[in-house]
């Protein structure tokens, strides 16, 4: 039976555990904490889908062109098609497994207009979609561990990749339970791990989701692609933990937004885009929004109460329970924030990345979103990305017994026996460091470099850069990677989490080296200097590190599909 280790239990982990598990292969899959608490449960708006009793006459084609054109034409058509076309097939499995959809008057599956979208098209489940997915694919999940094909491990953190040569045959976990790294031996590791959102701090997103599993297995090889596109979601409010997601659903229901001036309202986006202004692609949004230079707000109290109270109760529930704010009564103070990567790891058509039996899928692998992703289009690519992951691992043939770098069979351990005897020689000397962490006491801590680093990426990296400030952002994190790398470690509990800080800081600086590389405008990289979009660099930006170089290159023959 082929052994699948899945790094990840949200909605893209899980779709790949249950299409293992469904083609006979057992999965095992590994996180910090139970998919409850994953950062899936937070998507609230809803997943495209192009319906057959849509209303408004959409379509595939009209939903891979939206697509197309909301990534500014950076994404592979071929791989938007196969996402589309796949999307009524996503939708009516979801139902199956026991999703619960908002239905319209006829008793169709409602759908409501999210922006670059032609139509009404996306999908959703009040204003709490993620949950409702997530809870349908646990108890899918639990289906298959019931015979024997799923297996959950929590407490357990990526550490590495166990490589040999150019084959991937597991991975190392950190045991928060034993505080020991632990070999976990497989004959495919799909990476399922989200964004990078402990880069700047304070984003719409989980910080379990910090881009470490990125940093570390580029510095072991596996390459990133279009790390610069960083999508800033227009609309957030700010709490004392983090900023939280005024969802797009508001102004799908009609909200507007506006700043004031001289006592008046400005309505600068229908100003400026007419009377779909409001509902135009984020990274549009966001850009206007921050050059308005003002507190702009969103206004849905005309709705009435009963319409918000129907449509959007959960954005009524987090701004009277986190701002006090009452959304029949008064507009909501909004500003943009980190939201998705549309980087990650560089996969082919079955999400396959450079190194032979490493997959990546989800936010975590960069395929479908080009320059700038459609609200709607990230759970679809949650899903989408899980199955065709799951079909090419189960289809692939894995390790090879016969292979002359491989001699003997496997021992005890699930390896292959003089393979296994290096990888437990590293497994022995990555233990004994994280040992002598624990044993000294730091004079700088860890959590500062992190504090530091979130400021350099927000104010180098924002909504509008340029070449000084890319270049200013290089310089802080070529000094934090000099700090980290004599910094003392204190602390037993804090050892491990302190030992992600260099792959954390190498993922910043291939971000800001890759931003640096892309010489135009286009979709969610903005460059002020550079701010024309140019056909000359309609192609993925890749980027791979080699014993501390870090090699950047324009994917023009299209291995990538862009």
């Amino acid at each position: 039976m082929k052994e699948v280790l899945i790094i990840g239990s949200g909605i893209s982990g899980m779709t790949a555990a249950i299409g293992c598990a469904s083609r006979g292969a057992k999965a095992t899959l590994i996180s910090p904490l139970p998919s409850e608490r994953s950062q899936s449960v937070m998507a609230a708006g809803g997943i495209n889908a192009a319906l057959d009793h849509n209303h408004e006459g959409d379509s595939i084609e009209l939903h891979i062109e939206d697509t197309l054109k909301g990534g500014a034409y950076l994404a592979g058509p071929e791989a938007v098609r196969e996402l589309c076309e796949d999307a009524p097939r996503i939708v009516e499995w979801l139902r199956k497994i026991g999703t619960v959809f908002s239905i319209n008057e006829e008793g169709e599956i409602d759908q409501r207009a999210f922006g670059g979208q032609s139509c009404r098209r996306t999908c959703f489940c009040g204003a709490s979609t993620g949950k409702q997915i997530v809870t349908a694919l646990i108890m899918e999940a639990r289906r298959l561990e019931g015979k024997g094909l799923i297996r959950r491990l929590t407490g357990y953190h990526f550490h590495s990749a166990l490589i040999d040569g150019d084959r991937c045959y597991g991975a190392a976990l950190y045991s928060e339970r034993d505080e020991r790294i632990e070999a976990f031996y497989a004959d495919a590791l799909i990476m399922a791990t989200g964004g990078q959102n402990a880069l700047f701090g304070k984003t719409t997103g989980s910080t379990i989701c910090d881009g470490y599993a990125a940093g570390r297995l580029f510095m072991q090889g596996v390459e990133l692609k279009n790390l610069e596109f960083i999508q800033y979601h227009p609309t957030t409010i700010e709490t004392s933990q983090k900023r939280m997601l005024i969802s797009e659903a508001a102004r799908g229901e009609g909200g507007r937004l506006y700043y004031e001036e001289d006592g008046e309202r400005v309505y600068f986006m229908e100003d400026e885009f007419g009377e779909k202004g409001n509902l135009m692609p984020r990274d549009v949004v966001s850009r206007c929004i921050y050059l308005t230079g003002r507190q702009v707000w969103l206004d849905v109290s005309f709705l009435g109460r009963d319409h918000i109270d129907q449509r959007i109760p959960e954005i009524r529930d987090l701004c009277q329970k986190y701002r006090g704010i009452d959304i029949s009564e008064e507009s909501i103070p909004v500003a943009p924030s980190v939201h998705y990567f549309m980087g990650g790891f560089a996969v082919d058509d079955d999400h396959r990345t450079n190194i032979d039996g490493i997959y990546a899928v989800g936010e975590c692998a960069s395929r479908y979103h080009g320059a700038n992703r459609l609200g709607g289009n990230s759970l679809l690519s949650a899903i989408h990305s899980g199955r065709v992951a799951a079909a090419a691992v189960c289809s692939d043939d894995g390790i090879d017994p016969e292979d002359e770098d491989a001699v003997g069979a496997r021992d005890s351990s699930g390896g292959l026996k003089e393979i296994s005897d290096r990888i437990e020689r590293y497994i022995q000397k990555e233990n004994a460091a994280l040992e002598k962490m624990r044993e000294t006491k730091s004079t700088f801590p860890v959590t500062y470099i992190r504090k530091m680093l979130a400021e350099t990426m927000a104010e180098n990296l924002g909504i509008v850069r340029d070449e000084k400030a890319l270049r200013e952002g290089l310089e802080d994190i070529d000094f934090y990677l000099r700090a980290a790398g004599s910094i003392n470690f204190d602390g037993c509990a804090q050892a491990y989490a302190n030992y992600s800080i260099m792959s954390i800081l190498a993922l910043a600086k291939a971000t800001l080296i890759s931003a640096a590389s892309r010489k135009e405008s286009r979709g969610a990289h903005y460059r002020s200097d550079y701010p024309d979009t140019e056909e000359a660099w309609r192609a993925a930006t890749v980027i791979s590190y080699d014993e501390g170089a870090y090699n950047v290159r324009l994917d023009k023959e299209g291995r990538y599909e862009n």
